[in-house]
């Protein structure tokens, strides 16, 4: 096999191995995993693939040709929404899985248990990162319950409006984390003077503070060093209570995992998007929650899902940030085929409607039962949306604000992401790619290009890493330590 149609209806097909002239059809060089033309296609007509349209022609392309950024163009979206059209009923698993986790009193389950040091604004940052550095392995060898003492640190929380989409993101992200059921103890830090005021947080989102959720100013305390030592001794006292959790069974619905890629080539929705999305599916008949983000790769492939969404008003509020975005990037003179990173191109992929296509995958079939701002709270059970950029750390924030306990994470160039406080596994879209960074990668979803496994195979797989890493398996970059600079909140609105 040297190359793969996807649907009858497509008039590309993709290069499994670099073709030269007469291979296939081709009449000239085409890289591994980029498009050759299957018939003529004249300018300005549609090229099709996941049998959607892709892009089109910008000038004559002949039969066996390279289709790229060179001959395919992007225009924007233009598509007439149906909501609640491919509604396919979810058939309650036959069995219930369990995982070991924490149980907390908000009644939420957590998949690891941190104290997170949390920034109100980048000029605390240093205090933070200080207070954390200071719980080495050897000073929580005591505590074997604690996973660890973690730094959120940003580079905002000033500068900023007071009020608004930026402010209001901002303080969901630290509402959020500190109420991640993968925290049990909180710190929050900042340096008094700043906008983004940790009183106001406290009182509008009705944080109580106790043993386990612990603020202070370093203009309060006396400055750096005084904090710095005060915080220390705020956990210290924390410690023997956070290390008293302990595991217990729970059910497989408690789990909320965000569905994530980045670094996509042209087999991300060949291969390990369908995966994931076909063990999004396992879990949902389990009546646990997935959560798929990044707005901007969506684009072009919203009119899936709107046809998926449980209800009209659902499906609206979808639209609504498409074109919340498409009116974002034209003031700030962009475009949403800003999106397709050079590495994406390289890999194959064209335009954003194309890694549109292959990114919703990650969200498999079942219906659509809510939609999401940027770190809200997500309470409705089932496949879900939260609004979020493209930009994986940000948008990763954003998913584990808003309450995910697992992160599963596709990538086709190779990624070493990682994320704090909710583990991050990887799945490989092709073999290649897995064997150069087999340190890296959990799962090798390339087996299924090669046919020596199925899409449902690999999902299953993925659905039960989901499970142990729940009990407290480490994934491959939990156990190289990723995920103390992650944390990215979207700054949204103008730095004053």
């Amino acid at each position: 096999m040297k190359t793969v149609r996807l649907s009858d209806a497509d008039n590309v097909v993709t290069a499994v191995t670099q073709l030269q002239a007469g291979d296939d059809g081709a009449t000239q060089l085409i890289p591994r995993g980029h498009k050759m033309a299957t018939q003529p296609i004249a300018r300005g007509e549609a090229v099709r693939k996941y049998a959607q349209v892709i892009g089109y022609a910008s000038e004559d392309i002949p039969a066996g040709a390279h289709v790229h950024t060179h001959n395919l163009e992007f225009r924007n979206v233009e598509a007439e929404y149906e909501f609640g059209t491919n509604l396919r009923p979810v058939a309650p698993a036959a069995k219930q899985d369990t995982f070991m986790g924490y149980r907390r009193a908000t009644g939420q389950v957590g998949t690891r248990n941190y104290i997170a040091v949390l920034t109100s604004v980048n000029c605390s940052a240093t205090a933070a990162r200080m207070i954390a550095d200071h719980f080495t392995p050897e000073v929580l060898a005591p505590y074997p319950n604690v996973d660890g003492v973690v730094a959120f640190v940003h580079g905002t929380g000033c500068g900023m409006a007071g009020s608004g989409d930026g402010f209001e993101a901002l303080q969901r992200v630290m509402w959020g984390y500190a109420r991640n059921p993968n925290v049990g103890g909180v710190l929050m830090a900042g340096l008094g003077c700043e906008m983004n005021q940790i009183d106001w947080l406290v009182e509008a989102y009705g944080l109580t503070p106790g043993p386990l959720f612990q603020a202070m100013n370093i203009q309060d305390v006396g400055g750096l060093r005084k904090t710095v030592e005060l915080g220390i001794k705020k956990i210290e006292a924390m410690l023997p209570i956070v290390n008293q959790a302990q595991r217990e069974e729970c059910p497989a619905s408690e789990l909320m995992v965000a569905l994530q890629c980045g670094g996509s080539d042209a087999w991300s929705g060949i291969t390990a998007n369908p995966a994931v999305g076909h063990a999004c599916d396992l879990l949902v008949a389990q009546g646990g929650t997935g959560v798929l983000a990044e707005t901007p790769e969506i684009y072009g492939a919203e009119h899936l899902l709107t046809a998926r969404a449980v209800s009209p008003e659902v499906g609206e509020k979808l639209i609504g940030l498409i074109r919340w975005w498409e009116d974002y990037t034209a003031r700030n003179h962009g475009s949403m085929d800003n999106n397709p990173s050079p590495g994406n191109k390289k890999g194959g992929l064209t335009t954003i409607l194309e890694k549109s296509l292959g990114a919703a995958a990650k969200g498999g079939t079942t219906p659509l039962t809510g939609v999401y701002k940027y770190a809200e709270p997500v309470t409705a059970k089932g496949f879900t949306f939260m609004d979020s950029p493209g930009y994986d750390p940000a948008s990763v924030t954003g998913q584990i604000a808003s309450g995910c306990n697992l992160v599963c994470f596709t990538t086709g160039r190779g990624s070493a992401f990682g994320a704090k406080p909710s583990p991050s596994m990887k799945v490989a879209t092709n073999t290649e790619m897995y064997e150069r960074m087999t340190e890296d990668m959990d799962i090798n979803a390339g087996r299924i290009l090669t046919g020596d496994a199925s899409v449902e195979e690999v999902g299953r797989e993925i659905y039960e890493m989901w499970l142990r890493m729940a009990s407290g398996e480490a994934s491959k970059s939990e156990a190289q330590g990723l995920g103390d600079y992650e944390f990215v909140p979207w700054q949204i609105g103008a730095v004053m």
